[in-house]
């Protein structure tokens, strides 16, 4: 307990999955939390819970592929706890097409949400961290970002797109004492997950190429978002943390 004391972290798409348990886990860690998600209800439900426990937790609607939206995210965060430490860049969306039957629409979507998303909440939280003196971002890729993947085209090309792109900020402002990392996690049971398990067919392709006899839990990312939240990965900057349950070893 205690590892995230006197941070004040940002975490989109905080409502459900990984975001959530993200929340929950930066909270009991002493961090003050901004938990944003375009689904307000669940959100709620969640700030409500946090607090009942003792976590200090703002709630925030939050479009990521909004301008105004971040800057006024970034503005209360500042406004009620005076800085920013941690950006932690969890909202994104899935996409279950190939090159040939993709719209370019879904494309667009993909992109502004998973990758533009990212990019603009970098832009406008880099300055404050610089105030702070320095901060970590965590963007959350996949191993979509590393590896292809059949039936999913516009996804991976958005995670990949934001691992380099962590690289490339972790170079740019590492002078700031800003770290930039990326988290790249496997087969994770979520909300955005079970469909493909239960009914897209993907089951015995994902059992496959796991390599662990389970699949991960939103929990098993969470404690790596942690570590890099923390001053216990101080020395660590444009990296990729895997959390893949072997997928990427093959």
């Amino acid at each position: 307990m205690g590892r995230l004391t006197g941070k004040v972290a940002i975490i989109t798409g905080a409502a459900m999955g990984m975001g959530a348990s993200e929340a929950k886990l930066f909270a009991q860690e002493g961090a003050k939390v901004i938990a944003t998600d375009v689904q307000i209800e669940p959100l709620m439900n969640l700030v409500a819970d946090i607090k009942e426990n003792g976590g200090d937790i703002i709630g925030l609607q939050h479009n990521v592929t909004s301008e105004d939206e971040w800057k006024a995210v970034i503005a209360e965060a500042v406004k009620a706890y005076g800085k920013v430490d941690v950006l932690v860049n969890n909202a994104g969306v899935s996409s279950p097409k190939t090159i040939a039957n993709m719209e370019m629409d879904e494309w667009n979507k993909v992109m502004d949400i998973n990758l533009n998303g990212c990019i603009i909440g970098m832009k406008y939280v880099i300055p404050e961290m610089q105030k702070a003196g320095g901060g970590s971002i965590i963007n959350i890729s996949s191993i979509g970002g590393i590896v292809g993947m059949a039936g999913t085209s516009p996804y991976t090309a958005a995670k990949g797109a934001l691992r380099v792109l962590s690289k490339s900020a972790a170079i740019e402002y590492g002078k700031d004492k800003i770290r930039v990392n990326s988290v790249h996690p496997g087969i994770i049971v979520t909300p955005m997950t079970a469909p493909t398990m239960e009914e897209g067919g993907a089951l015995p392709y994902y059992q496959a190429y796991t390599q662990l006899p389970y699949f991960g839990e939103p929990e098993d990312v969470a404690y790596g978002v942690v570590f890099l939240a923390s001053d216990e990965s101080r020395f660590m900057t444009g990296a990729e943390l895997v959390i893949d349950g072997g997928w990427t070893a093959i």
